[in-house]
């Protein structure tokens, strides 16, 4: 049953507001207005380019409305006929019929959901607060008709008489259903169906109050003095988005929306840093029109309430049982057996920051100061200089942004797998920046068509993400479209695109996510690409980035943008050694993080604080456990914590979690050999291809032939703790 695109199947999906953008005319005076108004909608039928590849050129924003009310009535006779069907229920007849039923809806909600994430508009983000409730309660018709689970029930007791796949399929729409509350009283699936809709309102509430707030905290600029330490290009950027707002002869610098801004390892100007992070850890609680500690409460106590009617303590409870990790006691155990250890780490580069801070205040005859958060990436620049003999800077001119893309992600994907990559220039792109290409097999035969996303803009979310347009699906015989999604600052006319060791890292990463989703080779849809748990979606993804700094594939893409030479052995050296630099810092962030999220969700209903208690709340849970050390704030506070809002609620843990099974894999690819196509080839047709047909911790299994272990991730991290017994990780 492909159920609509709602806001709780993912990912946050709102985009920044574009206050300044002119609404659309609604006359009909012009002939070109006229000629759109009578166009078909290209969202009613099946797309007639390569691979079902959207037409973005004829989608026009006023067909969404009419498409998925189409689809929802669309689906809901399919549903009914299926349900109403006078014959005895049988795999085909019923999971089969559902499994194709939607078609409309999913075509029109996929490419609506994706645009608010990549390129929003005001139309947009008001159909998608107009139609979240009403998805959501689309969702509910289906999944508590009555008649549609006594089908489903049936097949479930008889499932054993099925193949293993079908089995699977079998016991997965009977489970969703039972947690859906199919199960429940009348009573209370009216309640749920309340609560559903209203936290779809929220959701979108939500994340158009975070991305609004992104743009209202900028941090406005008076001198180009104060910007010392950033790039001609960087502040020919800072000055341009001031221009933009009306704020002629001043520079802004935008945010993202973690805590830690980018430019606050640059800039010089101590204040202006501090202005910066100041302004980024305020966000959503301020109590201006954006501040989320309301919905943030109304969310917690609502799905708190939902988990406890479907028979649940808690929301992380219901979340977690459908994950690998099976428990919140199993969660809880593994991030406090690494937080002592991330944060002395932590606490032991602090430290070492301090002193380089005291050192060259002494050499300047001016009192030195206490290290804070605002100061930390500064300072570990300068120390991963003196420490390793680079910044940077040092890298920046090696990593052009192409040749990233098309010499190193690309390239590394033809050496372990063999595909073969042609960019087109034929079919439609939604923003001039968007680039094509179609994926090839070693043999020749289309694997996919892959969408590249690279630069930020106003209209698009921040962040970096990976979403499938065209799911592979072995009933409709439809192969992927896969986009990547980065947010790399657009450098001004005739300059390069240079990119940090980040950002590089980040498309590798982001690459596996779209290997995992164009290998899919599964004949249901509801199991195909990343329709894995959610602690086991981000493995696939963190094994790609092996490759990155891989020496063949580095010294393959690494060239100066300039002189086209390779990246000197010796800075390569530089990078790999300091491969452990500052990880008490990047695990203590994100597992402060990690903990907000469990402990949000790990409430019982009537346990959630009042709106005014939220930031109160924050500050406790992180000093209980053990995360109260000044400089290293949260990766994500809670006003602006858009993962949880999204599909990541009680799952943000699965990021360390999934690298767990990560640095296992990458261990056995080491260990095997390294860069072999027969190592990639079992990955790909042992886990990337089978999506989530079989259980996930079994195609780990498969690949590297044990149960995860902790040590390589500690190995990885520099982090020293005590391992559990056989150094395994509890999944009960």
């Amino acid at each position: 049953m492909k159920l609509p695109y709602v806001l709780a199947a993912g990912m946050s999906l709102a985009s920044p507001l574009l206050a300044a953008q002119a609404a659309e005319s609604s006359s009909p005076a012009s002939a070109a207005v006229t000629a759109a108004q009578t166009a078909p909608n290209a969202l009613l039928s099946e797309s007639p380019l390569p691979l079902r590849y959207p037409p973005f050129d004829k989608i026009r924003d006023a067909d969404f409305a009419p498409a998925m009310d189409a689809g929802m009535a669309e689906q809901l006779k399919e549903v009914a006929a299926i349900a109403d069907n006078p014959a005895a229920p049988t795999f085909e007849n019923t999971l089969v019929a559902l499994e194709r039923s939607g078609r409309t809806l999913n075509r029109a909600t996929t490419v609506l959901f994706s645009l608010l994430g990549a390129d929003s508009n005001p139309a947009r983000l008001k159909l998608q607060a107009e139609y979240a409730p009403k998805l959501a309660a689309h969702a509910d018709a289906i999944s508590l008709n009555p008649r549609l689970f006594q089908r489903i029930s049936a097949l479930y007791a008889q499932r054993d008489k099925l193949g293993a796949v079908e089995q699977r399929l079998t016991e997965r729409y009977y489970k969703r259903l039972v947690r859906a509350g199919a199960k429940l009283e009348e009573a209370q699936k009216t309640r749920i169906k309340a609560i559903n809709a209203e936290l779809a309102r929220l959701g979108a509430q939500f994340n158009q109050a975070v991305l609004a707030e992104v743009n209202a905290s900028a941090v406005v600029v008076d001198s180009e003095a104060e910007l010392k330490g950033l790039s001609a290009g960087q502040i020919a950027a800072a000055r341009e988005a001031a221009k933009a707002r009306g704020l002629e002869g001043k520079f802004v610098i935008a945010l993202l929306n973690t805590t830690g801004q980018p430019f606050e390892a640059q800039l010089e100007n101590r204040a202006l840093r501090e202005r910066l992070h100041k302004a980024s850890v305020a966000r959503g609680s301020r109590g201006n029109e954006h501040d989320t500690t309301a919905i943030v409460a109304q969310v917690t106590a609502l799905r708190a309430e939902r988990a406890q009617l479907l028979g649940y303590a808690t929301h992380a409870d219901f979340v977690l049982e459908e994950e690998t990790a099976k428990s919140q006691q199993a969660v809880n155990a593994m991030m406090r057996q690494l937080a002592p250890a991330a944060v002395a780490a932590a606490r032991r580069e602090g430290a070492e920051l301090q002193a380089l801070i005291d050192k060259e205040q002494a050499a300047k005859g001016q009192p030195s100061f206490k290290l804070e958060a605002w100061d930390w990436a500064f300072y570990s620049e300068r120390l991963r200089a003196a420490k390793f003999g680079f910044d940077e800077s040092q890298l920046k001119p090696y990593l052009e942004l192409s040749n990233v893309l098309e010499n190193g992600v690309f390239y590394a994907a033809e050496k372990v797998y063999g595909l073969r990559f042609k960019e087109r220039k034929d079919l439609p792109v939604y923003h001039p920046d968007v680039r094509v290409y179609d994926v090839f097999n070693a043999d020749g035969s289309q694997l996919a068509i892959f969408i590249a996303d690279m630069y930020a803009r106003p209209s698009k979310r921040g962040g970096a993400w990976m979403n499938a347009y065209v799911s592979q699906n072995g009933l409709e015989g439809t192969l992927p479209v896969v986009a990547n999604h980065l947010n790399i600052p657009k450098p001004p006319a005739g300059e390069p695109t240079l990119m940090t060791w980040d950002e590089v890292r980040t498309a590798f990463h982001e690459f596996g996510h779209a290997l995992h989703g164009m290998f899919s080779q599964v004949k249901y849809p509801t199991f195909a690409g990343t329709a894995v748990p959610r602690d086991f979606v981000e493995f696939p993804s963190q094994v790609n980035e092996m490759w990155a700094d891989w020496p063949e594939i580095l010294a393959h893409y690494a060239k100066h943008y300039k002189s086209g030479e390779t990246m000197p052995r010796a800075l390569l050296d530089k990078v790999l050694a300091a491969g452990k630099f500052n990880q008490g810092h990047a695990t203590t962030e994100y597992l402060a993080s990690s903990v907000l999220d469990q402990r949000w969700h790990q409430l019982k209903a009537g346990e959630v604080p009042k709106p005014e208690q939220v930031m109160a709340f924050e500050a406790r849970v992180l000093k209980e456990e053990g995360f109260d050390y000044a400089p290293v704030p949260p990766r994500y506070r809670t006003p602006y914590f858009s993962h949880i809002m999204g599909g990541y609620a009680a799952g943000y843990y699965a990021y360390i979690w999934s690298e767990v099974l990560d640095a296992n894999t990458v261990a056995w690819f080491k260990g095997q050999g390294g860069l072999k196509r027969e190592l990639g080839d079992a990955f790909r047709a042992k886990l990337l291809s089978q999506g989530g047909s079989r259980d996930a911790l079994e195609l780990f299994r498969g690949v590297v032939g044990h149960e995860p272990q902790i040590e390589p991730l500690l190995e990885r991290r520099g982090l020293k703790v005590k391992a559990s017994a056989e150094g395994k990780v509890a999944a009960k």
